[in-house]
């Protein structure tokens, strides 16, 4: 199979210039490659490195030192290198996340938040805010809100809203980070499902799940993040 992520050698630190200076080590001489169709379960405690990880791989920590090798529209992209606009290039064709936060714009309808990264990349709009309602009702996102705001909405709610975003674009990877951490136990199963379908249709997967029933149902692989944070 196609491998769409290769990590190599991957370094990450944070310097707390506060403190001096001083220099937290996260994690050093990282390997990693994520096929097509294929979940790869990060695993490690608190403190691993498993979402400055993900951050990295989608461009929003800087790493110190390593490649992150994406498969983008037939070329490779290093998002440890890669300049800002082809960064932005990468997340609106080929890279999704979906984080444990639903960040978006106040005042704006949840089934226009869900369709605006497909409506982005296509230019169809209407198209758009068809794959949203359907995200969102399948998601059990009644539809008395989904002319409502978001940041009016419950916790669980929100992230299902996140969830329908990430999964609006058919991304070729996708970046999951404790994607059913706030939800109840018929909403995990849709986010299941959801899931196996990318990896059908050939997506590669990267998640955090501290859920482990989710985690044995959609990973391929589980990766220990233990031992880079040594080497660190």
């Amino acid at each position: 199979m196609t491998i769409c992520i290769s990590v190599r050698n991957l370094r990450k630190t944070f310097t707390l210039h506060t403190q001096g200076g001083t220099v937290i080590p996260v994690f050093a001489g990282l390997d990693l490659d994520v096929r097509a169709g294929e979940c790869v379960a990060l695993s490690g405690s608190s403190g691993a490195g498993k979402s400055s990880l993900i951050c990295s791989l989608y461009g929003n920590y800087t790493a110190q030192g390593g490649n992150i090798l994406i498969r983008h529209q037939g070329r490779i992209v290093d998002m440890a290198s890669a300049q800002p606009r082809e960064i932005m290039d990468v997340r609106r064709q080929t890279m999704g996340y979906v984080s444990q936060f639903l960040r978006v714009v106040p005042r704006v309808a949840a089934r226009d938040v869900v369709a605006e990264p497909l409506a982005t990349l296509t230019g169809d709009p209407e198209a758009a805010r068809d794959k949203a309602e359907w995200l969102l009702a399948r998601l059990n996102i009644p539809r008395t809100l989904w002319s409502l705001p978001p940041a009016t909405f419950s916790g669980g709610e929100r992230q299902r809203v996140n969830i329908a975003r990430g999964f609006c674009v058919d991304y070729p990877v996708l970046l999951l980070d404790e994607p059913t951490a706030s939800l109840d136990a018929r909403n995990r199963q849709v986010v299941v499902q959801l899931i196996r379908e990318a990896k059908t249709r050939g997506a590669a997967v990267v998640g955090i799940f501290h859920d482990e029933e989710v985690r044995d149902l959609v990973s391929d692989t589980v990766f220990a993040m233990h031992g880079f944070k040594e080497a660190a």
